[in-house]
């Protein structure tokens, strides 16, 4: 399965994927905000992608792999998940991100998410979607508002004690977010 955006290519995981995605994974600027905060290892990145294939095979949602359409490289990735992390908003599927920080800036995560909002109420025919965030992280809390997702909850993240803002998005109001694909879901 793929996906196209006017920059960007979404895509089923491939094996070369790994040194990109274990360099992405092991900045500890990009994972500040990701669970604990600390870096993966390369074995530890090498499971996870082991894991994200299985995601698809389960749920017939996933994580996609993110490339930029000119030159091919590897951007990081976008998708649908549960968010087993945080029990208290079960049942849901969230939308996340992480792009490595070369790609930062450039708006590839909002385009990205877009898309899969799409894929998320069209195509898996999902009622909601909500994302998460760590309440520090402006970046990931601006690309929610972009995609129209509404506050709802501010929770702390049991494994971590960290704090995080919850916000969601309807197909409704999917439906009537300026920049949302012009046809109904």
């Amino acid at each position: 399965m793929e996906r196209l955006t006017e920059r960007l290519r979404l895509r089923m995981w491939r094996d070369d994927d790994l040194d990109p995605l274990a360099a992405m994974d092991g900045d500890p600027e990009v994972m500040r905000y990701i669970g604990d905060g600390v870096p993966r290892t390369r074995e530890q990145t090498a499971e996870a992608l082991v894991r994200r294939g299985l995601g698809w095979q389960e749920r017939g949602f996933g994580l996609f792999a993110v490339e930029v359409r000119e030159t091919g490289d590897f951007a990081g990735w976008v998708g649908l998940a549960v968010p087993e992390f945080l029990p208290e908003v079960l049942p849901a599927v969230e939308i996340g991100w992480r792009l490595g920080r070369a790609h930062w800036g450039r708006g590839y995560a909002t385009e990205a998410a877009r898309e899969v909002l799409a894929f998320g109420f069209r195509e898996v025919g999902l009622e909601e979607i909500v994302s998460v965030a760590r309440v520090d992280n402006e970046a990931s809390l601006r690309v929610m508002a972009k995609l129209g997702m509404r506050p709802e909850r501010r929770t702390t993240v049991p494994s971590t004690g960290r704090p995080v803002q919850v916000t969601v998005i309807t197909r409704e109001e999917y439906v009537a977010t300026p920049g949302a694909a012009s046809s109904t879901p």
